[in-house]
């Protein structure tokens, strides 16, 4: 017999807004969204009281390289599970595994690894950010190992992801860029400028050519200038373009971000982490790839040269942060932390928002948009206060 679970009382944030109301599961499923009960009904067995709390669907990262100490390029299992873990149990219940510029081979041997566990439903895919990426923009990545986007390398990283490949991050300016942004957008795998010091020109042509998706919008790219508007005018105006955002304080200034989502609309804007394995850890020496990173004060930064190496982000604190700090309404918070996403990764079917039919995962928020509670599938990985 499928077990039924009923939450009541929370504040729901649906596609349609927030309302007040009672979601049911059933099994691994969403099977009901409806207002509240009348204050005198009985609440009935396997219902669950969530008055005063938020309930809003599973976080989505789609830019994720590690977490809990471990990271998605050591290339086995066990760290892989790791990562997923600790961002699953801060409410991202879907995420791609990014690697970071490495030998072909080694990349695509973690490849393989990763796309063992989205096959068995623990990842929603791979992006591959380098190492087809600028050396004047190469920011946390070896700039040793580096090299022009070739189709054919291009391919075979595709290739080794056994039909997981998500998102490739290419410098679209380099040799071979605009014939693998074709490329990508024809094999079904999104096409990300990053890393990049194309000028605005360069960038129109790309996404003309099919890319997508931006980079971690602002870092590891020319920034925007009133007579040079480079990547970022020409990715901010095109309604073909989805940006995304590491919202911690650190990468982009709240004026910065503000800006970014009042140019792209809560449409077209996609929090990331862009997480490396000290996420939800504390300060420390850890590795990004090949490289050495030192994080202080949560900071993540290269041992050598000092370069910003990701973040430490869980997209808990990106909510927390986008609502109470930059202002931000919840369901365009929302809509960046979870149906973008989803659209973007081919997943919207399954997940990012609370409609009948899709996967059970959810977040509960208390008041103060703390996480407390998780559910994927139907099965809670942080039980909620109360039955």
């Amino acid at each position: 017999m499928t077990e039924r679970m009923v939450l009541d009382g929370a504040r729901l944030v649906l596609p349609s807004g927030v309302s007040v109301g009672r979601l049911t599961v059933e099994g691994s499923r969403i099977a009901g969204v409806e207002p509240s009960p009348a204050p005198e009904s009985p609440p009935g067995p396997g219902v669950r009281d969530l008055a005063g709390h938020w309930v809003v669907p599973g976080f989505v990262d789609m830019h994720v390289h590690g977490g809990g100490g471990a990271s998605f390029s050591a290339g086995t299992h066990q760290e892989a599970l790791a990562v997923v873990d600790t961002h699953r149990r801060r409410g991202t219940t879907t995420m791609v595994a990014s690697t970071v510029t490495g030998e072909l081979g080694d990349l695509a041997r973690q490849a393989g690894v990763l796309s063992e566990l989205a096959e068995q439903g623990e990842l929603a895919g791979v992006h591959f950010e380098g190492p087809f990426i600028s050396q004047h923009r190469c920011g946390a990545h070896d700039p040793e190992l580096l090299r022009p986007p070739e189709p054919a390398a291009v391919r075979k990283l595709v290739d080794s992801a056994r039909g997981w490949a998500r998102m490739v991050t290419l410098a679209p300016e380099l040799p071979g860029g605009l014939e693998s942004v074709r490329l990508l957008a024809e094999q079904g795998v999104v096409a990300a400028v990053g890393h990049t010091d194309a000028d605005y020109g360069a960038v129109r042509r790309a996404v003309d050519a099919g890319a997508t998706v931006a980079t971690h919008l602002f870092n590891a790219m020319p920034g925007l200038g009133h007579r040079a508007p480079g990547p970022v005018g020409a990715l901010l105006e095109d309604e073909r373009v989805t940006v995304e955002l590491i919202n911690d304080g650190v990468h982009v200034h709240s004026a910065a971000l503000g800006v970014a989502f009042r140019a792209a609309g809560p449409g077209r804007v996609a929090f990331v982490t862009d997480a490396m394995g000290a996420a939800g850890m504390g300060d420390g020496r850890y590795p990004l790839g090949p490289m050495e990173v030192d994080v202080r004060d949560g900071v993540a930064r290269l041992v050598e040269g000092g370069s910003i190496a990701g973040s430490t982000l869980t997209l808990d604190r990106c909510f927390r942060r986008a609502v109470t700090v930059d202002g931000l309404a919840v369901p365009d918070v929302v809509r960046a932390l979870c149906a973008n996403p989803a659209r973007l990764l081919g997943v919207a079917d399954r997940v990012g928002s609370l409609e009948v039919g899709k996967d059970a995962d959810l977040v509960v928020l208390d008041a103060e948009f703390e996480v407390v509670g998780v559910l994927r599938r139907g099965a809670w990985v942080v039980a909620p206060p109360g039955r």
